[in-house]
C-alpha cells in the first residue's frame, strides 16, 4: 500500500466492480505473491483492492480497470483463518468447543509479535488474521 499513499490523495477503500462490496487496498506485493504462474507474468503494477466476498469472482481490482479473478490465485479459501500457519476456521471452532483454542491463538500471537508471520504476502487480503480469531470466539 506504500504506492497508494505516496500521493496526497490516499484511497484505502473502493467498491468492487463485480459485486459492489466495499473493498480495502492491498500492496502490489500481496497481489504478486497470490497469483498463480503464468498469470503472475501478466500482472500490471497498480493500486489494487481485495474483494473478500466469497460469492464474487473478483479477487483484486484496480481503479484503472485491472481485474484478477479468484481462480487466478494460488490459494483462496473462505475457510482459512490463518494463512501464515495454515489454520482453518473449522479447526479453531472445534478447538473452542474442546477448550484447546487458547494454545493455537497464543502460538499465532507469539509468532506475530516475533515478526515471524507473513500476512502481507501469504494472506490474500494482505492483512493480519488476529482479529478473525476474536470474531470466531464471539460467535462460539
Amino acid at each position: 500500500m506504500s504506492d497508494c499513499c505516496a500521493t496526497t490523495e490516499c484511497v484505502t477503500k473502493l467498491v468492487c466492480p463485480d459485486c459492489a462490496k466495499t473493498c480495502h487496498a492491498v500492496a502490489f506485493q500481496t497481489v504478486l505473491h497470490q497469483l498463480k504462474f503464468p498469470d503472475v507474468l501478466e500482472a500490471v503494477e497498480s493500486e489494487y483492492y481485495f474483494c473478500s466476498n466469497e460469492l464474487c469472482n473478483v479477487a483484486y481490482f484496480s481503479a484503472a480497470g485491472h481485474l484478477i479473478a479468484k481462480q487466478q490465485l494460488r490459494a483462496f479459501s473462505v475457510t482459512k483463518l490463518c494463512y501464515c500457519f495454515d489454520i482453518n476456521r473449522q479447526t479453531y471452532k472445534t478447538a473452542l468447543v474442546n477448550h484447546t483454542a487458547e494454545k493455537i491463538k497464543q502460538f499465532v500471537v507469539q509468532q506475530t509479535k516475533a515478526g515471524r508471520c507473513a500476512c502481507e504476502i501469504r494472506n490474500p487480503s494482505g492483512r493480519c488474521c488476529l482479529s478473525h480469531f476474536k470474531q470466531l470466539e464471539n460467535e462460539a
